[in-house]
């Protein structure tokens, strides 16, 4: 944990891009509340494939033209060339100068193969840097449990490390609940001499089917002491909500007292979980 250490905090919030007119005009009450707590920047994510690509552009630059710092994800599975130089056109002529680069998930139905001119994260941070040179800071995303579609984890660091050496500034983890797994993989990092500031990205517990669902998707592990806790509560919101804020809480203290550069809050477009975790952690409010 030693390398994470040098770096300055910094707290930063994830959104997805609305489906609806009134999903967009929730989202913008969320962004304006959340806004309040000076994050470094809101990232937008980018559905398999580029299937919410319009959407993730609209809400990347209603939130630059509220005045924040707006980072759109950039996935390249199914993706040509010259969409993501068209997209990146796009995000450098409006004042967009970080990026959440990511393989991405192929589109529903899509086959075997890409269909595009990438296969994995590597090769599209590569290609922003040899397109761009420095202009954007490129994030990447990192597995402390290690990618589900990962032969071992020795194979999961050698393509972190891949994505490193191709240009990357940076990098959020997937959501866990095990510090552990953290201080591990960052150590693993370290003894790879990767030397980039990984922030790890925090899940507020709200509800526990969603996050039982999310978690099976992604290779996130639910510790069973806390799956059991949360199975126990059964539909009882309000306790779910009081046991989760205290989890999180705690796993936010741990990582930051052991040097975390930060946290990466995936909101779920929602103010109350994370504004919550905010102050109980008592970072700097507006």
């Amino acid at each position: 944990m030693d390398s994470q250490k040098k770096y300055p905090k910094h707290f930063s919030f994830e959104f997805f891009p609305p489906k609806t007119p009134e999903g967009a005009k929730k989202l913008s009450v969320v962004r304006s509340e959340l806004g309040k707590l000076h994050p470094e920047y809101f990232s937008v994510t980018f559905g398999a494939g580029g299937s919410t690509q319009e959407g993730t552009i609209e809400t990347v630059l209603e939130i630059k033209t509220a005045g924040f710092n707006a980072v759109p994800h950039i996935s390249c599975m199914g993706t040509s060339k010259e969409v993501i130089v068209g997209l990146l056109e796009q995000y450098k002529q409006n004042g967009i100068d970080r990026l959440v680069v990511l393989r991405g998930d192929m589109p529903s139905g899509a086959g075997s193969g890409s269909d595009g001119d990438f296969n994995y994260a590597n090769e599209l941070v590569s290609f922003i840097r040899t397109q761009y040179n420095d202009h954007f800071h490129i994030e990447v995303a990192a597995y402390p449990e290690f990618h589900p579609q990962a032969v071992n984890a020795e194979v999961d660091l050698d393509n972190f490390k891949r994505k490193v050496e191709a240009g990357a500034d940076s990098a959020i983890t997937q959501y866990f609940f095990n510090p552990d797994a953290y201080y591990q993989f960052v150590d693993a990092c370290e003894k790879r001499h990767i030397d980039i500031p990984i922030t790890p990205g925090i899940m507020p517990i709200t509800n526990y089917t969603q996050l039982a669902r999310f978690s099976d998707m992604c290779g996130a592990e639910i510790p069973r002491w806390i799956r059991k806790r949360l199975e126990a509560y059964a539909d009882d919101k309000d306790s779910i909500r009081s046991f989760g804020e205290e989890v999180v809480t705690h796993l936010c203290q741990q990582l930051l007292a052991a040097g975390a550069p930060g946290l990466h809050f995936y909101t779920m477009n929602q103010t109350a979980p994370t504004q919550a975790l905010w102050t109980n952690l008592k970072l700097p409010q507006a």
